[in-house]
């Protein structure tokens, strides 16, 4: 008994201190993200209070609280025990939200996604029961059941999702429930929904169950195009999606007309003459078949003989042309908006080639431009980036540029501790440039005026006596440069060649653009003058060792002598000295004279 309480106790103690130990790291991890960036602004929150510790058990008893401990769910991992909750309350304790982003929201996408589908259950199954003899007594029930689940989702989608969409009224985004209300009752999507909805299906009882009475259920179609829009918001490859939907507009209009076909030749009699269905085989196929070759005009159809069937068949053909062309026009725009990044990447790609062919430009530069272009587009997928930002408001550009680059730049030495706000201005002065390999990004002797900052490949840093040795290699993330951007006297000459190890993107700042950012920024120009001195420096302070490099010495400094042989001469000396040991201690004497 003694043993299990102490087991107990231990177990308590030890689920404390893990806890406190979580708290604490997460403590730690606030206070270092306030060292690395003070800048950052935050609201002072008092620490989180530690939850009151867990009474201790009785030595004699249980504990307390046993009963509730074996409510709560753990798993294990590692040494570490976390608490979760089960699927199914998270299930109960999940709250409607009080009002819907239209254009974010995901779970409202989804949730078009299953009116749409009801929408066109309705659409493509209404004609088909209507005209074929498909809908029976005995399947009746199925149908039915269908229908009233395809009504209950139009219910929910006019009580529960279009009353809590925000809206925009003057510049704000309204999220008041009565506000959200009132206009989608003033608005036309209302009217649209309320018609879809007429309880037409009560005629049932005198007429019977008849497939037109449901036809305003397919007037929902502004879920249809409001789930096109937003869907293609989100996705990556949206023309992939307009293709297939465009193909869906065809095969709907072929299955109208082989719904109307059927039913000309039920109205005719079935087999009654040569033009109408003589009903064998599927009637659904043979009718689509019929269909698919009077609306593109294919030809080889029987001649109507009746006038009903003449008339028939000339609105047939004439729809037909006209649906035909309206496809091919559309599918043509959606194809031409899918490949217009690969029509203006060939166009400039031709006329480069044309130039440097007027030009007679020699073929390896000719290969290299090529190259260029080639793996510009392919890993970029587009050519300069700045003719898409530019098209965007000033906030959002600096939006993405923080993004893409911001995590690069705030890691140069140079700029940390400068304002945030100047690093910001930096960012959108950044260009990109693709290197090929064994470009030089800078030679040596070069005057620079730019930083470079490697966002994707390497670059190598040659040096040596023959300008040809590899010094260093710098990969994604590293920045050379940046000590020109600040240098006195109009810029530092590059002290090495810089080469492009494959191909090499890299994000370039200008001198001049840096310039007219600091003019607005003094302190943080003061800030980078002081560590641009101490950077140059700290890099001069080799040479100055050294010595200057104007002055050679004549006799470059020897050796020191072995301690072997400087006992050999001091035995010499004793000797008298005498014999070739003398003699190479005078010579040594008089090479010491020459050197001072």
């Amino acid at each position: 008994r003694t043993g299990s309480a102490t087991s107990l106790n231990s177990a308590v103690i030890n689920t404390r201190l893990q806890e406190l130990v979580r708290l604490f790291k997460e403590r730690t991890e606030k206070v270092k993200e306030k060292l690395i960036d003070p800048d950052v602004t935050s609201d002072d929150e008092s620490p989180t209070a530690l939850p009151a510790a867990a009474p201790m058990p009785p030595p004699g008893g249980e504990p307390e609280g046993d009963k509730s401990a074996e409510d709560e769910h753990y798993c294990e991992m590692l040494c570490c025990t976390f608490k979760y909750r089960p699927w199914l309350d998270r299930l109960k304790n999940y709250r409607f939200p009080s009002s819907i982003d239209p254009l974010t929201n995901l779970m409202y996408v989804l949730w078009l996604f299953f009116v749409v589908l009801a929408w066109n259950w309705n659409c493509w199954l209404i004609p088909v029961r209507w005209a074929f003899p498909y809908q029976t007594p005995a399947n009746i029930h199925c149908w039915l059941l269908m229908d009233y689940l395809c009504d209950l989702i139009y219910l929910l989608d006019i009580l529960v999702f279009q009353t809590r969409l925000q809206f925009v009224r003057g510049g704000d985004i309204i999220t008041d429930k009565k506000a959200m209300k009132e206009n989608y009752l003033r608005s036309q999507r209302f009217k649209m929904d309320v018609i879809c909805l007429l309880p037409l299906d009560f005629f049932y009882f005198k007429v019977g169950v008849n497939p037109l009475l449901r036809f305003p259920r397919c007037l929902k179609y502004m879920a249809f195009f409001e789930f096109n829009n937003r869907l293609e918001a989100i996705l990556s490859k949206a023309y992939i999606y307009r293709v297939i939907r465009t193909t869906a507009y065809l095969l709907y209009s072929l299955h109208v007309n082989s719904c109307l076909y059927y039913w000309a030749s039920a109205y005719e009699g079935l087999g009654s003459t040569t033009w109408v269905y003589d009903g064998e085989g599927n009637s659904y196929i043979r009718c689509y078949y019929w269909a698919v070759k009077t609306l593109i005009t294919i030809g080889g159809l029987p001649d109507p003989k009746t006038l009903f069937e003449i008339v028939f068949q000339l609105l047939n053909y004439f729809t037909g042309v006209f649906a035909f062309s309206v496809m091919i026009g559309q599918m043509r725009d959606v194809v031409g908006a899918a490949t217009a990044g690969q029509t203006y990447y060939r166009s400039c790609m031709d006329s480069t080639i044309k130039y440097m062919n007027f030009y007679k430009i020699p073929k390896t530069v000719q290969n290299r431009v090529k190259t260029w272009y080639e793996y510009t587009w392919h890993s970029q997928g587009m050519l300069d980036e700045s003719e898409l930002l530019v098209q965007l408001p000033d906030k959002m550009r600096l939006d993405i540029a923080i993004d893409v680059n911001y995590n690069i730049v705030s890691k140069v030495a140079l700029f940390q501790g400068c304002d945030r706000q100047m690093i910001f201005d930096m960012l959108k002065r950044l260009r990109s440039v693709v290197y090929l390999p064994n470009d030089y990004v800078c030679k040596k002797g070069e005057i620079g005026r730019e930083m470079y900052i490697i966002q994707a490949g390497q670059v190598q840093v040659l040096g040596g006596p023959d300008g040809k040795t590899v010094l260093v290699t710098l990969k994604a993330g590293s920045v050379f440069g940046e000590i020109s951007l600040l240098a006195a006297g109009g810029g530092n000459r590059r002290t090495a060649n810089v080469v492009a190890h494959g191909f090499a993107n890299l994000f370039i700042l200008d001198k001049k653009d840096l310039n007219e950012i600091l003019v607005h920024y003094p302190e943080s120009q003061k800030l980078l003058r002081k560590k641009a001195k101490k950077m140059l420096k700290n890099n001069n302070k080799p040479k100055e060792e050294k010595g200057a490099p104007g002055d050679p010495l004549i006799i470059p400094p020897k050796p020191d002598t072995p301690k072997l042989f400087q006992a050999a001469l001091a035995a010499t000396g004793k000797m008298g000295g005498k014999g070739p040991l003398a003699q190479l201690r005078w010579r040594l004497k008089e090479l010491r004279a020459m050197q001072a």
